[in-house]
């Protein structure tokens, strides 16, 4: 890193990324209604390669609380099958052949509590990346303080800039972490 601006831009696109991430990971949280987006992270072996499933089969959602997924080849079901069942995300699974069938139990009270104390765990999660990162720009502000590439004046308003980007990511990630909570507990 060669001057200040340089680290708050680093910091901002970290914290952005992890932003995004956390999106990710709360889009697979489901509110009693399925969608074809829970199946973003499971990968299926494909010619050897661990493949999304999205990209190996069609998607659809026939009913709120099933997913239908149809291979593009036959031969897949079964691998299909059987990434469903390994990813372990609560669908009760049957095949006829041509479909995958994926049925979530009905939502209970006590199931959405479940998944409320997950997001919050996620969303710990994320504010600590934020912070781990806030670190790192702040350890790269010293260093470059102590390099004498930067006076200490610079290194204090470029750590005042961080921590206000910071802020901004944690006040986010709050932001998320309320909205989804709101989505499942209100059915």
């Amino acid at each position: 890193m060669e001057n200040t601006q340089e680290v708050e831009e680093m910091v901002d696109h970290k914290m952005d990324i992890t932003i995004e991430s956390l999106k990710v990971d709360l889009s697979g949280i489901h509110a009693g209604r399925v969608s074809p987006a829970m199946l973003d992270t499971v990968k299926v072996e494909y010619y050897g390669n661990p493949t999304p499933v999205n990209q190996v089969a069609n998607i659809s959602t026939p009913e709120p609380q099933m997913l239908a997924i149809s291979p593009w080849e036959k031969t897949m079901i079964k691998e299909v099958e059987r990434s469903l069942q390994a990813a372990n995300l609560g669908f009760s699974i049957s095949n006829d052949g041509n479909i995958i069938r994926a049925v979530t139990p009905p939502f209970t009270e006590e199931r959405r509590k479940d998944y409320v104390k997950q997001i919050k765990i996620i969303g710990e999660d994320s504010k600590i990346a934020v912070r781990n990162v806030r670190r790192e720009g702040n350890d790269n502000l010293k260093q470059m303080e102590k390099d004498k590439l930067i006076s200490q004046d610079e290194e204090k308003v470029a750590q005042d800039h961080v921590q206000k980007v910071t802020d901004k990511h944690t006040n986010m990630v709050d932001e998320l972490v309320t909205a989804k909570e709101k989505e499942l507990m209100t059915f």
